[in-house]
């Protein structure tokens, strides 16, 4: 129920019965329950995603040693790069932003901190991928499909698991307008050990005459793994 209210931003007690075929009794006590416990707000007779979900997120990501270790340092590179900045890991075949800053005047879509999107759309979806086996993309591909975000998306099987080699093969992903158009992304893994997520990455993105290729390979490469080496040495030790 609260990923329905969540996608259609704001559901009525008749748009729940018909989404989970229940009846109008049914539909309105787990509603009131969610909305006692302030998981939902209702407003003129619409219920609302409520803020009690900001707490668990919360919790959620602050258990996590990378994120302790790594936010200060993802400051630290969004400044440095005048870039938005972003950690993420896999969820279950999608990315999910775990941490994002940026300076004043970068690019931003405004994506909300937890955002899950589907992993062939961003860079650091991609670099995650490519840790996988061309089987596993194969089984994330089957359940989720490759949707087009722009006129830029890989949608084509082959394609997408083409670009993932090469992402192996040079040790970062790029994305190159196939989410958001105008805007270029780049991004590498990190390796991390004894956390709850093992699949972790950093990313940079920004506008695309800002992230030439020449740029990329001399200066923004370099620093995201200079940045990614310090969080695993930190990791380790944490």
């Amino acid at each position: 129920m609260l990923e329905r209210i969540r996608c259609e931003r704001g559901c009525d007690v008749k748009e729940i019965m018909e989404a989970f075929e229940l009846p109008r009794s049914t539909a309105h006590i787990y509603l009131k329950t969610l909305e006692e416990m302030g998981f939902v707000e209702r407003k003129d007779g619409t219920y609302y995603l409520g803020l009690r979900s900001l707490e668990y997120g919360g919790y959620a990501r602050h258990q996590l040693n990378v994120y302790q270790i790594a936010r200060n340092m993802i400051d630290e590179l969004a400044t440095e790069t005048q870039s938005v900045a972003t950690l993420g890991c896999e969820d279950d075949g999608q990315r999910v932003m775990l941490y994002r800053t940026e300076p004043v005047d970068a690019v931003s879509d405004n994506a909300p901190t937890g955002e899950y999107t589907e992993m062939h759309w961003t860079a650091l979806g991609k670099v995650l991928l490519a840790e996988r086996t061309d089987e596993e993309v194969r089984t994330i591909v089957d359940q989720f499909g490759l949707p087009r975000a722009t006129e830029h998306t890989i949608t084509d099987l082959d394609e997408l698991l083409a670009d993932l080699e090469t992402t192996r093969s040079r040790g970062y992903a790029i994305e190159d307008e196939e989410r958001v158009v105008g805007v270029r992304s780049i991004a590498v893994p990190i390796e991390v050990t004894d956390d709850l997520f093992d699949n972790v990455a950093i990313s940079i993105a920004g506008p695309k005459p800002k992230f030439e290729s020449e740029r990329i390979e001399s200066e923004l490469v370099p620093m995201l793994k200079e940045t990614a080496n310090v969080i695993e040495l930190k990791q380790r030790h944490y």
